[in-house]
């Protein structure tokens, strides 16, 4: 695997959004939506460098199975989402890649009435856009290549990873 990105320009770069998020959302009610199971460390990390109170929920959204590179049909699952009526929601997620996934649940979080819907990912990866949706937010644009790390996974693995690399072709 190539390493593209170290654990400590991590930390510094989402540090550094939650310093921007709380100057956005100073004095509004925040919900942070953590899409499972990719953003879990970065949710982590995340809602620490957020110095305001805010709700933290999840909502699940899955395309990828097993050995898969490429992604399959997509299913949301709203069951773990609190009432975000009237609230400031910002998506978290680990990387936006087509844009499919953040798409699906940008429509579906936006029927549960929120004021506003905003979106956070650490990857962009480049090149791959499908959708007009873009996020509000992100930490890192990276090249078009499979990556693990920092929540990330390849066949549930990987995850624990502090960095975030590219896995080469016969690893994959």
């Amino acid at each position: 695997m190539k390493r593209l990105i170290e654990a400590d320009d991590i930390s510094r770069k989402v540090v550094e959004l939650g310093k921007q998020i709380a100057i956005d959302y100073r004095d509004r009610p925040l919900t942070i939506l953590g899409v499972l199971t990719g953003s879990i460390v970065l949710l982590s990390d995340l809602i620490r460098a957020i110095d305001l109170p805010l709700k933290v929920g999840l909502i699940q959204a899955s395309s990828y199975r097993g050995k898969t590179t490429t992604a399959g049909e997509l299913t949301v699952n709203t069951e773990l989402v609190p009432d975000i009526a009237d609230r400031d929601v910002l998506l978290v997620d680990d990387i936006f890649d087509t844009g499919q996934t953040l798409d699906a649940l940008s429509n579906s979080v936006g029927k549960m009435n929120p004021s506003s819907l905003r979106s956070a990912v650490l990857l962009w990866k480049e090149g791959r856009r499908q959708v007009d949706r873009t996020p509000d937010y992100h930490c890192f644009r990276i090249p078009d290549a499979f990556v693990v790390g920092y929540g990330l996974d390849y066949n549930d693995e990987y995850r624990h990873l502090p960095f975030v690399a590219a896995l080469e072709d016969d690893e994959l």
